[in-house]
Parts: C-alpha cells; sequence; structure tokens
C-alpha cells in the first residue's frame, strides 16, 4: 500500500546480487507429492486457498486458511476471508460450510494470512489486516473456532506476526516484521519480538534478525510459523525474500522479481530475541510445476504452520504460488541440526 512517490524510491535502491549457488532445497527436506489444499477444496466461492495456521489439539488437525474468492479462470479477485477445515491424519481435509471469520468496516478492508497458537484453552490467531492507512496486525482469541474477539490491532506498517506456544519469562512474545520505508534502506524489512502482558499492550520491542544476516535475502525477511520448543532453543521458520531486476512477467502480474524461500533459524528459550544459530542455506526454495510455474504469483512459497507429529517429524504447511497449500516434512533433530552445524 505505497504510494507511487514511495515506490520510485523503493526500487531506486539497489539490491546486493546474491550467490545463486545457495539456493537449494534441503536434503533433510521431504515434500509430500500432492496439493493439501485448494480452491477446489473449499465448498463457497475461492479462487486463491493459501497461506494456512495448523495446529494438532487431541487426535484431530485444525487449520485456519487464507480464501482469497473471485475467479482463478479469469485472473480476478473480489475479497478475502478465512476459512476453517479439520482432519483426522493433517493430510486430507474437510473444509466447514462457511467461512469462519472476516472484518469488513468503514477502516478495514480485509483480513489474511492466519497463523494459530492453541494457549491455555484457547486458540489465539494472528493475522494480517490491510486498512485504509495501512498494513496492520491483528489478534483475535477463540474458544470455539465460531465466535472470534479481536484483542489487538497494531498500527501500521506491520505484519507477519506469529505468537511463541508459550509465555516466556511471564509474558506473551510475539515475532513481528514492521515496514519502515523511510527509515530503512529502500524494501529491507527484518523480524523484531515485542511483549505483553495480556496480549493487547505490546512493548519491549527489539530486533531478533535483519535481512543483511541472511545470506539468501536481499529484500525481506519475516517470520513464518509460530515458533517450535525444543531443548536447544527455539526454532523459528521464516520467509526471505531475493529480488532480481532480471526477472520477468511470473503468475498474474506484468512482473514479478521476487523470490521468496523458507529459512530456519534457532532462538534462545530464556531471551528468543537472540539468535543462536541459523542455516546459511534456505530449508526449502520453490521447485516444481505448482511453485514455478502454476500460480497467482510463481516463485512464492511461505510458511504459516509448522508442528512436530508422534515420530519427531516436523511438518511444514505452506503456501505455494500464492494459490494452494503444499506439506515438507523433515526430522525435528536434523532440522535443529542445521541451525547448530559449524559455520
Amino acid at each position: 500500500m505505497l504510494d507511487e512517490a514511495t515506490r520510485k524510491i523503493v526500487h531506486a535502491c539497489p539490491r546486493e546480487a546474491l550467490d545463486e549457488s545457495l539456493f537449494s532445497t534441503s536434503p533433510i527436506i521431504t515434500r509430500y507429492p500432492d496439493t493439501i489444499l485448494s480452491r477446489h477444496d473449499v465448498p463457497y466461492p475461492a479462487a486463491l486457498t493459501f497461506n494456512a495456521g495448523v495446529v494438532k489439539e487431541g487426535d484431530r488437525y485444525i487449520m485456519i486458511f487464507r480464501n482469497d474468492y473471485g475467479s482463478y479462470e479469469d485472473q480476478r479477485l473480489d475479497g478475502t476471508n478465512l476459512g476453517l477445515a479439520f482432519s483426522k491424519d493433517g493430510i486430507k481435509w474437510e473444509v466447514e460450510p462457511q467461512p469462519c471469520f472476516a472484518m469488513a468496516n468503514d477502516e478495514v478492508l480485509r483480513v489474511y494470512d492466519p497463523r494459530i497458537t492453541v494457549m491455555d484453552d484457547r486458540y489465539i490467531i494472528c493475522f494480517a489486516v490491510d486498512t485504509k492507512h495501512g498494513v496492520c496486525g491483528g489478534i483475535a482469541e477463540t474458544k470455539d473456532l465460531k465466535h472470534f474477539e479481536v484483542v489487538s490491532i497494531s498500527v501500521p506498517e506491520n505484519r507477519n506476526m506469529v505468537l511463541f506456544p508459550e509465555k516466556i519469562n511471564g509474558n506473551y512474545v510475539r515475532l513481528e516484521r514492521p515496514m519502515p520505508v523511510y527509515g530503512r534502506d529502500g524494501m529491507k524489512f527484518d523480524i523484531f519480538l515485542s511483549e505483553s502482558p495480556d496480549l493487547v499492550y505490546w512493548g519491549k520491542s527489539r530486533l531478533v534478525m535483519g535481512v543483511e544476516h541472511v545470506p539468501f535475502a536481499n529484500e525481506k525477511i519475516g517470520p513464518g510459523a509460530p515458533p517450535i520448543k525444543t531443548d536447544k532453543g527455539w526454532i523459528m521458520l521464516f520467509h526471505a525474500v531475493d529480488f532480481d531486476p532480471s526477472r520477468g512477467k511470473n503468475g498474474w502480474e506484468p512482473a514479478w522479481k521476487k523470490r521468496y524461500t523458507i529459512g530456519v533459524a534457532l532462538l534462545d528459550l530464556n531471551d528468543p530475541s537472540k539468535v543462536i544459530g541459523m542455516s546459511k542455506r534456505p530449508l526449502i526454495i520453490p521447485e516444481g510445476y505448482y511453485e514455478l510455474i502454476e500460480g497467482y504469483r510463481t516463485n512464492a512459497i511461505f510458511p504459516c504452520g509448522a508442528l512436530v507429529d508422534d515420530n519427531n517429524q516436523v511438518r511444514i504447511y505452506y503456501g505455494a504460488g500464492d494459490a494452494i497449500i503444499r506439506m515438507a516434512t523433515c526430522d525435528l533433530d536434523e532440522l535443529v541440526g542445521l541451525c547448530t552445524e559449524p559455520r
């Protein structure tokens, strides 16, 4: 939501050239071969179904996904809502008959990109909010996945908020990505952390990791799925973006010069603003037809959900091409190992 003058400033800033030899998917990753969820699985209007938060509670999996509706065939979008789905195995999903959540009023235009955290017998949803005065981050809570209470919306420009699954030193803690176009070197967005006693008032904000710390990003980074706790530290999956002006048309837009990849880092258990390890290569890069060829925006993958199953396998749910939901898996210990191996 940048004005034309700001866009000229942003795109006039040069990006550092990156080493293409860095860009490969880690050998510890196994992609599930089929689509997890798409517009064809949604029983109400849907064009793009992607970027889903996922948790497991008892013997069922719960998904809240972004649903942009309109016409995929006509490349037309009319609006956005959030859908709800359940699964017994985390692979085959049953979508509820109606969207579960949407916001639209004189100020709010839409909500999207949900993440889910379960705490204190309630579900806490972090989401992005487009408003007439900028992009914000929102937090809502629900006990029944039907009635949602919005408890906090940030000032612009901020988004990509994810909540840690437990309080740390007595406070709720979230990762977030402010968007300081004028105060930073053009389109350079970084990962920050904030704390709150009640999910409403947020402060003690501090930098976690900057774009310059990630060898496979030259434009922006941001939180992905809610962090996973291990005895070595908090696993943080993040999205990393590199910009290349030589890239041409990909997907629906006249030009798409970005590539979204997934990275992984390890944060200190007691002070998660401290990065204690990070893989210097991407964990997952866009590959194959549904990530490179087909979709609203190709060359784009985006993680919003991650959990550990009973076999110590990490399931990573990610949006592919801003159009469908896919899943990849890896061993938890190997994932931690990527962050702790000698540099």
